[in-house]
C-alpha cells in the first residue's frame, strides 16, 4: 500500500503525463523520469543505472589528470611545493601522485570506490589548506583565485562523499565481481 505522502506525487505525476498528452511506455518513462527530476519524487531509472557512471567518471578525471601533470611537470610540481614551504618534497610529491592516480582509478573503474573516495576526501584536507588558504593573500586577484580552488575543493569533497555514501553504481568492477562470483 502507498503511503499518504507518496499519493499526491503519483497523482501530480499521472496528472501532468495526462495533461501533456504524453503516451506510450518509452515516453511515459520519459515523463517519469523528469518528474522525478523536477517534483522530487519517484524514482529515475535512467540516472539510478546511468548517473553514477557518469558521476565517476566526471569526478575521477581530475585526479587522474592531476596525478600524470605530476610525473610531466616532475621539476615545476616540485618547485610548487617548495614554493609552499613544504618540507620532504620527494616523498610528498610521490605520495601525492600515486594517491591521485591509484584513487581515481579506483573511483573510473568503480573498484573499492569507496575506499578510493575515501582516500582523495582524506587527502584533500591538508591539499586545500595547504595550497588554497586563500585567507592568507593581500592581493584581491590571488585571494579571490585562491578562494575559487578552495571552494572547488569542498566541492569535490562533497562529491566524493557521496561516493563513499551509495557506493560506485551499477556499472562497476566491484559490482561484476559481486555477481561473477
Amino acid at each position: 500500500m502507498a503511503s499518504p505522502s507518496s499519493r499526491p506525487a503519483a497523482a501530480n505525476e499521472a496528472g501532468w503525463i495526462a495533461r501533456h498528452g504524453v503516451s506510450g511506455p518509452t515516453t511515459q518513462t520519459v515523463a517519469s523520469s523528469l518528474w522525478a527530476i523536477v517534483g522530487g519524487t519517484g524514482r529515475n531509472e535512467v540516472l539510478e543505472r546511468y548517473g553514477t557512471l557518469a558521476a565517476r567518471i566526471l569526478i575521477s578525471q581530475i585526479f587522474l589528470l592531476s596525478g600524470l601533470m605530476k610525473i610531466v611537470d616532475w621539476s615545476g610540481t616540485e618547485a610548487q611545493m617548495a614554493g609552499r614551504g613544504m618540507f620532504w618534497i620527494p616523498f610528498f610529491h610521490v605520495a601525492a601522485m600515486l594517491v591521485e592516480l591509484g584513487a581515481g582509478l579506483s573511483i573510473l573503474l568503480g573498484y573499492k570506490a569507496r575506499l578510493g573516495a575515501l582516500i582523495l576526501f582524506l587527502f584533500l584536507i591538508p591539499v586545500t589548506l595547504t595550497f588554497h588558504n586563500f585567507w592568507t593573500y593581500t592581493d584581491p586577484k590571488e585571494h579571490e583565485v585562491n578562494m575559487l580552488f578552495f571552494m572547488h575543493n569542498l566541492t569535490l569533497m562533497g562529491g566524493l562523499l557521496l561516493v563513499v555514501t551509495f557506493g560506485p553504481g551499477r556499472f562497476s568492477l566491484d559490482l561484476w565481481r559481486r555477481s561473477s562470483a
